[in-house]
């Protein structure tokens, strides 16, 4: 595997999601098994994906576990209906799956508040036969508005993500303009401006995009950074991407928040699954 340039690595705070890595264990030792590796943050998908109201005492033992292991969490996504899997978000699709965004979105801004996270991803939803995408958009709209006001009663960023078109043909956000355009609509419906966009590497490759381009539009709009190398959603070094090269253009535009480590171990236990990062690099202020 290629090693990952250290000076692009120094210049970067990276957290490791849970929600995709460490999957052979259960969701609690994860976070000890982030710590061992050498990582002080991670960030999740929504893990109750059957519902947006867990019982109060798995959110305390979740944040119990991420305490104990002395890690932060730096992300969050509200409620998107089932992931990994065909369902991608809820906020725009009319109905049930709405209702229970909704009721997520108080649920997730308040545990994020507990344990100090600062990023809440709102995921938009799939495009539904027979409903008028206009509708599903204003739908949409009308739930980051809500959304972005509990983030900010929290101190915390709202981000909005382009998924890519060959995993998730339903998403209509399927492109960095896309998903931009939308973050703008929502800062205007509220005046907050703390709607941010999600750039993550490995779907905006999978769209074919120009990702130098991209970062140059839109650093300074970006509030999270997630990656995978493309082909096979890898660790870096396990595709073609230039993601050394690609997050050194990110510092230069100005971005310096978190990367998230977003990708597939493979048949490795998680643990194993980051030899391309030296040590001294996992840990962030």
């Amino acid at each position: 595997m290629a090693r990952f340039s250290e000076d692009a690595g120094k210049a970067q705070r990276f957290d490791v999601n849970l929600s995709i890595l460490f999957t052979e264990l259960p969701l609690l030792q994860r976070p000890a098994a982030a710590a061992a590796a050498g990582f002080t943050a991670v960030e999740l998908w929504w893990p109750w994906i059957e519902t947006p109201t867990p019982p109060r005492g798995e959110l305390d033992a979740l944040k119990k576990a991420l305490d104990d292991a002395g890690t932060r969490l730096v992300g969050l996504n509200f409620y998107a209906g089932r992931l990994p899997g065909p369902d991608r978000g809820a906020l725009s699709v009319p109905g049930e799956e709405s209702d229970r965004f909704r009721a997520n979105v108080d649920v997730a801004a308040d545990f994020a508040a507990s344990v100090g996270c600062t990023a809440l991803n709102a995921l938009y939803g799939n495009r539904v036969d027979g409903v008028d995408p206009a509708a599903q958009d204003a739908l949409a709209l009308e739930n980051l508005v809500l959304a972005a006001r509990a983030a900010d009663r929290i101190g915390a960023t709202l981000l909005v993500e382009a998924l890519n078109k060959p995993e998730s043909p339903r998403y209509p956000l399927v492109s960095a303009p896309a998903a931009v355009e939308v973050v703008d609509r929502v800062n205007e419906a509220t005046g907050l401006g703390n709607a941010k966009f999600l750039l993550d590497l490995y779907h905006l490759s999978m769209n074919g995009e120009d990702l130098d381009a991209v970062i140059d539009a839109y650093a300074a709009k970006t509030g999270h950074v997630q990656i995978a190398d493309n082909p096979g959603r890898g660790a870096p070094g396990t595709g073609d991407l230039d993601l050394s090269g690609l997050l050194t253009r990110l510092r230069g535009a100005g971005y310096d928040g978190w990367v998230g480590l977003e990708y597939k171990s493979g048949d490795r236990p998680g643990a194993d699954a980051f030899d391309w990062l030296p040590r001294p690099l996992r840990a962030a202020d």
